[in-house]
């Protein structure tokens, strides 16, 4: 006898459809519970429209947007005193604010901090010290008895804490984002790039043995190397 052949079933196979087969997008597209459909995304972009014109006739103005979820992101005000990046609040005197390295770092290099700021900006200067900063200092021992005693100069004027029990790099930026008329004056890279974020603070530091000052054009006129 001869071997029998077994003849496929193509009837009983099972028919796979790619996901990019036509029929496919079209029945997901026309599938108003499926959230990448057409129809999803168009009701979303109108009901965050909708949430958008009712924060602005509510009174939220520019300083609220609408997102995808319809989630209300309030956006800080700018202050009056700025025109685009120029501060028209910073003039002479100028306000500095010395955190903990600074005083420091001008011992180490032999620096007057009123001289030496003055000599940078060629105007008289106010140095501020906040109470957080004088008290770090007084926290770090006998090492730092020199940095202390130069803190509490006379010549310096003593700012009271924004907020009690904050460090003192906290302090300095709630004070200078509240008040956009001070220059900070620090050498913590960590606390300069949280003062880069904030539009409108010069920010001064020690370089080559003397004073260095950023986003101040009027100080580049005197000794402070052109940035």
């Amino acid at each position: 006898m001869g071997k029998a052949k077994k003849t496929r079933k193509f009837a009983e196979v099972k028919r796979v459809i790619s996901r990019r087969d036509a029929l496919a997008s079209a029945a997901a597209s026309s599938n108003p519970r499926n959230p990448n459909s057409v129809t999803s995304v168009t009701a979303r972009r109108t009901a965050a429209h909708l949430a958008s014109r009712k924060g602005a006739s509510s009174g939220l103005g520019a300083g609220a947007e609408a997102g995808a979820g319809g989630d209300v992101r309030r956006v800080a005000s700018t202050p009056a005193s700025m025109f685009f990046r120029h501060n028209t609040a910073l003039g002479p005197p100028y306000q500095i604010i010395v955190d903990t390295n600074f005083i420091n770092f001008s011992i180490r290099n032999k620096l007057d901090i009123v001289q030496a700021a003055m000599d940078c900006l060629c105007a008289q200067v106010t140095i501020c010290v906040p109470e957080p900063v004088i008290a770090e200092l007084e926290k770090l021992g006998q090492k730092y008895r020199l940095a202390l005693r130069t803190a509490k100069d006379p010549r310096f004027e003593r700012l009271p804490a924004v907020t009690k029990g904050n460090y003192a790099d906290d302090d300095i930026v709630e004070r200078v984002t509240q008040h956009r008329c001070y220059i900070v004056a620090t050498c913590d890279r960590e606390l300069r790039r949280r003062m880069r974020k904030i539009v409108g603070v010069p920010i001064m530091y020690i370089k080559s043995h003397r004073f260095s000052i950023e986003r101040l054009p009027e100080a580049t006129l005197g000794n402070a190397p052109a940035m």
